[in-house]
């Protein structure tokens, strides 16, 4: 893959036709094109079958978490949009299982959610989880690799505990990415686009510094000349 195929941007917008004017303005420029809650109940499931048509690859981030039936069944929808992946929380096998059996035999890389990148140590407690977010992460990612999903979605602090523990081949997803000196926003654990890459992740998913930018476009291609350069060193 060349560094832009890399690089997710995160059409995180009110409806389908902004994401659609958002998408006329990065062109080639980004690699995936990740539809949120926010954009799926907008028309985003009808945007990700247009995007589908085009050729472009879709992540669809639903971050499924349900009873067994319902996650097989919205697996299986969202695989016959075509869609490239789809995110599934791993917090437990019953839930992964239902997502393998839901996907079947298509193509849809299924991504186990460890831990929100908006989440601190305080946070998980008052979930009542009495674990470090680092080792809350690295248990769901091995849950989620033990069941056959196909990689996770976690922070580049995380990254190196997972591909250490995980090897190569099973994707590392990673948000929470900003430029050097950018703002934090609503993110706990943030990590620059090279260090999110030399610490193992695969691909960045990149929203606000991408898609808030006076030049959409232009911050796309500085992020995957980052990623570029880290990639080569």
């Amino acid at each position: 893959m060349i560094a832009s195929d890399r690089l997710i941007v995160a059409l995180d917008v009110p409806s389908a036709d902004e994401a659609r004017m958002l998408i006329d303005t990065l062109g080639g420029s980004v690699g995936v094109y990740k539809i949120g809650l926010e954009l799926l109940f907008a028309g985003g499931l009808q945007l990700a079958g247009e995007l589908v048509a085009q050729g472009r690859r879709v992540f669809i981030d639903a971050k499924l978490l349900d009873i067994e039936a319902t996650v097989e069944r919205a697996t299986a929808a969202v695989a016959r949009t075509g869609a490239q992946f789809l995110t599934v929380h791993a917090t437990d096998r019953k839930t992964l299982d239902a997502a393998l059996r839901g996907r079947g035999t298509s193509g849809l890389k299924l991504l186990g959610v460890t831990v929100l990148t908006n989440l601190a140590p305080a946070d998980l407690v008052q979930q009542g989880i009495d674990m470090p977010p680092a080792e809350l992460v690295l248990h769901r990612a091995m849950l989620a690799k033990e069941a056959g999903f196909d990689g996770v979605v976690a922070s580049g602090q995380e990254a190196r505990a997972i591909r250490d523990a995980a090897g190569e081949g099973f994707l590392i997803i990673t948000p929470g990415i900003r430029p050097e000196g950018g703002a934090a926003n609503d993110q706990a654990r943030i990590m620059t686009p090279a260090k999110a890459i030399a610490a193992g992740a695969d691909y960045l998913v990149v929203g606000r510094p991408i898609t808030a930018a006076q030049d959409p476009r232009g911050a796309a291609a500085a992020i995957a000349a980052e990623i570029g350069s880290a990639l080569a060193s």
